[in-house]
């Protein structure tokens, strides 16, 4: 018996692909649903993390109402909205004459002038009186912080950060100051 080329071809052909269909098949059950997803790198980390209101939590028995709370010993300010919500939180740099730890309030704003250091300073904002310095937060035009432990009534941060306190400190506003 005889079998035609054509015919041996057309059943070669059929058999490799009724093979590749169930190698099809099998490898479908195993295969990952989105390849893409699957090779895909990893997001990247920034370099950067900005900090939530989350990452530095208020501390215990800071107030209650609408108000700033600076903490001494954390080098830190949180912008405290209504419902006690944290609504911005950032560090700061503070020379060595601290206020007297307890609740004050906002007596002074001034948008632009200079700062007992001599710097050109914006959005100061006094709130507390130690000897005969007044003592507030400010930030220099230039956006230098002074080194940690400067003789200086100043609690200096970032302009971002402190025109953020100019808008949220009005007249008036409680400050408390915490260790």
């Amino acid at each position: 018996m005889a079998v035609k080329a054509g015919t041996l071809v057309s059943g070669l052909t059929a058999g490799a692909i009724a093979i590749i269909a169930v190698l099809a098949a099998q490898a479908s059950g195993s295969a990952p649903k989105t390849p893409a997803a699957h090779s895909a790198p990893p997001p990247k980390k920034s370099a950067t993390v900005k900090p939530t209101p989350t990452s530095y939590p208020l501390p215990p028995h800071s107030g209650i109402g609408k108000r700033v709370v600076y903490s001494v010993g954390q080098h830190r300010v949180w912008l405290v909205g209504d419902g006690n919500k944290v609504q911005r939180t950032y560090a700061v740099v503070a020379g060595d004459v601290s206020p007297s730890k307890g609740l004050h309030h906002v007596f002074f704003r001034r948008a632009l002038g200079t700062g007992g250091d001599g710097k050109q300073v914006e959005h100061t904002v006094l709130f507390a009186t130690h000897g005969v310095s007044n003592v507030g937060f400010s930030a220099a035009v230039d956006g230098s912080l002074p080194k940690p432990g400067t003789h200086s009534s100043a609690i200096r941060a970032s302009r971002a950060d402190t025109a953020a306190l100019w808008q949220f400190a009005t007249m008036g506003l409680a400050i408390n100051v915490m260790a």
